[in-house]
């Protein structure tokens, strides 16, 4: 993993809860890049393969990884899915790692940058209940920003609670669903690919 950075490539670990959208973002993320960049991802779950069929399907390479009951990624998991999948082909790697906010924090996977996507319905306390994953990510994802009218969520409140814990942390507010705030994300995306 060491040579990805002398090869140009670059890996993000994307962490979340179930459902908080990492992969209709890693969709929306492939269909921006594509003709642009060569997208690999690694998609991570206890079980099943529906997430790396969806990605497939969407124009990027996937490789099911399955943690064996474990809520988490590691840097030999990770390695074991770089092998498996093929670096000849790919430029941006990304891990969707287990959906759990708890375990993805504690486990370095390798990756350079780490992302959590924090979705408006899921509350806005959730850095406070699980500080971890947000000090260790260089960007946070609010996502489902289309809900705001519809939940109570305090975005003011969540962006002080994320820097409280980690001032360095940049903040992107979006819509994977509709589209708002991705252009934001896709240009992060493409400077820290040059870097």
């Amino acid at each position: 993993m060491k040579n990805l950075k002398k090869q140009k490539k670059l890996m993000i670990n994307v962490m979340s809860s179930p459902g908080s959208g990492k992969t209709t973002t890693l969709l929306r993320t492939i269909e921006r890049l594509q003709g642009i960049t060569r997208i690999g991802v690694m998609e991570c779950d206890i079980d099943a393969s529906v997430d790396a069929v969806t990605i497939e399907n969407g124009g990027a390479k996937a490789i099911q990884l399955h943690t064996g009951g474990m809520c988490h990624m590691d840097a030999a998991m990770t390695q074991q899915g770089l092998n498996e999948m093929g670096m000849d082909d790919v430029d941006l790697i990304f891990i969707e790692n287990v959906g759990n906010l708890v375990c993805p924090a504690e486990f370095d996977t390798g990756a350079s940058i780490n992302i959590t996507i924090l979705s408006v319905p899921e509350g806005d306390d959730k850095p406070a209940k699980y500080p971890l994953v947000y000090t260790v990510s260089d960007v946070v994802l609010i996502n489902k920003i289309d809900t705001l009218p519809v939940f109570d969520f305090n975005k003011e409140l969540v962006e002080q609670r994320i820097h409280e814990l980690n001032p360095n942390a940049k903040i992107i507010c979006l819509s994977a669903k509709t589209g708002e705030g991705m252009n934001e994300f896709i240009q992060w995306i493409k400077e820290n690919k040059n870097n």
